[in-house]
């Protein structure tokens, strides 16, 4: 498999607080990768720092280049994106014009090409497409946030918490798209706080306490890890043996 994204030895803090220590992970092409842990455990601080928001000690190769110095927007350019958390979408602004920011580097013609491919992923944007984005349910606009990541043709999409908040039908179809953007030649580095549905779309998982990657494998083996188990998908498990 060609590796997409290589770190080594990162550390990340917050003034005198390490927030993630030597913390190593790779990303293939066409890979969909998910790091499960506890709130706080530094999932997030660690998207956050390879997207280059938060200073990063370490190596981060990306595409075969070492990007650890590369500005944000240098990152972008490069084939790496993020969806953060809270989405962070212009809700004064229309679906068509948040996605039409997302790809304000591109060609006119790429990014009318890129449109289209994000209403095929998400036809109810496309329904909505002069609807103001502050307006849309919570769904609508993870979709969008996905979306306008996604014209900027990113060769792998970080996604912080896809499901965070939403009913378990627009869950399912977040996931689903997750799923169809590896088919389409997109690689997806995932954090997310249903470790069940997480796991079952990836192709591999790590497994982060307090900074540090205590475990990592196919996602086959890391969600049947009595320890895991016990501490991400017990109740989950309970609930369906019962049924």
């Amino acid at each position: 498999m060609t590796k997409l994204l290589a770190i080594e030895n990162a550390h990340i803090a917050y003034g005198k607080v390490e927030a993630v220590r030597g913390a190593t992970l790779d990303v293939n092409a066409n890979e969909i990768v998910t790091i499960v842990g506890a709130n706080g455990a530094g999932k997030t601080t660690l998207l956050n720092a390879i997207m280059g928001i938060l200073p990063l000690r370490g190596s981060v190769v990306f595409s075969g280049q070492q990007i650890s110095r590369f500005e944000i927007e240098d990152r972008v350019a490069a084939g790496l994106c993020i969806v953060p958390e809270h989405r962070e979408l212009f809700g004064t602004m229309t679906v068509e014009e948040n996605l039409q920011l997302g790809g304000f580097r591109v060609p006119r013609a790429t990014a009318a090409r890129e449109q289209e491919r994000v209403y095929t992923l998400f036809p109810r944007l496309k329904e909505r497409r002069t609807q103001l984005a502050g307006t849309l349910s919570g769904g609508e606009q993870q979709m969008l946030a996905m979306g306008r990541a996604l014209m900027s043709q990113p060769r792998l999409l970080m996604l912080d918490e896809p499901s965070l908040g939403l009913a378990p039908l627009i869950v399912a179809d977040i996931f689903r798209t997750i799923g169809e953007l590896r088919q389409a030649g997109v690689s997806v580095l995932l954090v997310e706080q249903n470790a069940r549905a997480a796991l079952e779309i990836a192709d591999r998982a790590y497994v982060m306490e307090l900074g540090e990657f205590i475990m990592s494998g196919s996602a086959k083996e890391i969600s049947g890890d009595q320890r895991v188990v016990a501490s991400y998908l017990g109740f989950q498990h309970d609930e369906q043996s019962r049924h």
